[in-house]
């Protein structure tokens, strides 16, 4: 696959940076960066935009990212990990603004996170949706991890 065009955050003058600074901000509020890898990569899948996972980077992988579409059903992720996938999901797939993130999808996660970390989260989850669609758009080559 041929990119349609150089990526946008690159092309667009100044546009690279705040996005890098909000990444950065985003991981300052006590969201455990697994959970951050794991949602971005199931909000990844949801979008269609491939990562591409070396032996290398497998070998220094944590094996939960690889199950990370089952997540519902494998047993290895925490109740905390499965509030933010399901958050990640409940807002990425929306279908029924009505029920995006619904009541008990939220009502869950606040168990778990404060409302900075939430709001983190959110932030983290509506940037990796960005990402997603500039790179599916422009038809950006897969991405390695890491």
């Amino acid at each position: 696959m041929t990119p349609r065009m150089d990526n946008p955050s690159l092309v667009v003058p100044g546009a690279l940076q705040p996005l890098l600074d909000l990444t950065e901000v985003i991981g300052k509020v006590g969201v455990p960066q697994t959970t951050l890898d794991l949602v971005r990569l199931r909000v990844s899948e949801i979008n269609g935009r491939v990562y591409t996972f070396d032996d290398e980077a497998k070998g220094k992988l944590d094996e939960r990212l690889l199950r990370v579409t089952g997540w519902q059903t494998e047993t290895c992720f925490t109740d905390a990990e499965r509030a933010a996938l399901a958050m990640a999901e409940a807002v990425t797939l929306m279908t029924d603004p009505q029920d995006m993130a619904s009541d008990e999808v939220w009502e869950d996660s606040s168990q778990y996170y404060t409302d900075e970390q939430l709001g983190a989260l959110v932030m983290h989850i509506g940037l990796v949706n960005f990402w997603n669609r500039v790179n599916v758009a422009t038809d950006q080559e897969p991405a390695a991890w890491r």
